[in-house]
């Protein structure tokens, strides 16, 4: 039974939190939210132990379709980083920020790149695509987070700045269109390089703040050095390029690791 530990532990953390929320903010959305989306990644997680290969999609779909369609076009909140800053900037706590904070922030702690993985509807489109494993060499050019991240701050700043009215409203059709915007380019930039992640990698504003915090990880692939046989084959499958052959926190590309577990599947050694 010990190999259901994750799933458990992962379903503990997210009742935890949606227990905490419910009774601080007595609202009970905050329970139904947070249990929803830990029954959902603990379902996959149980699945991809009982050997069911589309696990992680399961995941992807149960999750991004009701933070995009229910959370999103439904209850109108921007759950893009947009909305982080908006609902920020107006001291309010209200979904899209406790988001962030759980998922993106400090929750990177435990699961690192996780979210990428299980839970983001923009990659739940990319990874549709036919280029799941990178046909090149990684670019040099993931500079370009941080230009999106600074003008999605500046975006948003510049409504308070100069006082524009209707916020709600232009949050709202920031969302549509952002999402619009980013999956015309993940899709353009995914055909161009034939790497369906190519805009996780170089584009995404999110990892700005995933990176640092997954660089600490708890939940991390480690390989047995005993058994591994050097084959390269983990590296060949990984969507992220990261060499999970080493067990250093220091390893090439560590924080990208978004716990697909390809590797652990196509390792013949079963090492990782």
């Amino acid at each position: 039974m010990k190999k259901y530990a994750p799933p458990v532990l992962i379903l503990i953390i997210f009742e935890a939190v949606a227990a905490s929320l419910w009774l601080s903010k007595n609202n009970i959305f905050y329970l139904f939210n947070f249990s929803y989306i830990g029954l959902s990644i603990s379902l996959g997680m149980f699945l991809y132990i009982r050997r069911y290969k589309h696990a992680r999609r399961v995941v992807q779909l149960l999750v991004g379709l009701y933070m995009l369609v229910y959370l999103g076009l439904v209850r109108r909140e921007n759950m893009q980083i947009e909305g982080f800053w908006y609902y920020l900037f107006t001291g309010v706590f209200e979904a899209a920020t406790i988001h962030y904070a759980v998922a993106k922030i400090f929750g990177p702690l435990i699961f690192g790149r996780g979210w990428c993985g299980y839970a983001c509807w923009t990659a739940m489109v990319l990874d549709f695509l036919p280029y799941k494993t990178p046909a090149g060499p990684r670019k040099k050019l993931g500079w370009i987070r941080y230009i999106t991240f600074a003008c999605s701050l500046l975006f948003v700043g510049a409504l308070f700045v100069f006082h524009v009215a209707h916020l709600e409203d232009i949050m709202f059709w920031a969302f549509i269109i952002g999402n619009v915007l980013y999956y015309a380019a993940g899709i353009a930039l995914a055909f161009a390089f034939r790497d369906n992640r190519a805009f996780c990698k170089y584009l995404c504003p999110i990892t700005v703040f995933l990176k640092p915090m997954s660089y600490y990880s708890l939940m991390r692939v480690t390989c047995d050095r005993e058994k591994c046989v050097s084959c390269g084959k983990c590296r060949r499958v990984c969507p992220m390029d990261v060499d999970v052959t080493d067990n250093s926190r220091k390893r090439e590309n560590g924080t990208e690791c978004i716990l697909c577990m390809e590797c652990v599947k196509n390792c013949p050694r079963k090492a990782l």
